[in-house]
């Protein structure tokens, strides 16, 4: 209980829930999603998001709050088939740090 109150705490109050639009078939897609490195869940569709993006000369750049946000290349999950057709971006609800970034195609 204790752990639910601190999460609470320190995100606001705010619980991730899917986009009012998701299509519930991608689910197991965004579940398969696995953290570069450690291979732990880094998403489900409640708190990943279809971002606009570009690729800049120092990597992937993903259009956040209204803000372009450098995608860390240690994030960068390649070759995922993705089935949304935009760029997909994984954040911590509690950091916003970016835990998987999936290209739109395999650029």
């Amino acid at each position: 209980m204790w752990i639910a109150s601190f999460i609470a705490l320190v995100t606001g109050g705010s619980v991730a829930a899917p986009p009012e639009n998701a299509d519930p078939a991608l689910h197991g897609w965004f579940e398969s999603l696995k953290q570069p490195g450690s291979g732990v869940s880094c998403c489900s569709i409640a708190d990943c998001r279809p971002v606009e993006y570009r690729l800049a000369p120092d990597g992937y750049e993903a259009y956040i709050d209204a803000n372009w946000m450098h995608v860390p290349d240690d994030k960068v999950l390649h070759g995922m088939l993705n089935p949304v057709a935009r760029g997909i971006v994984c954040r911590s609800p509690i950091s916003g740090s970016i835990l998987c970034f999936v290209p739109a195609s395999d650029t």
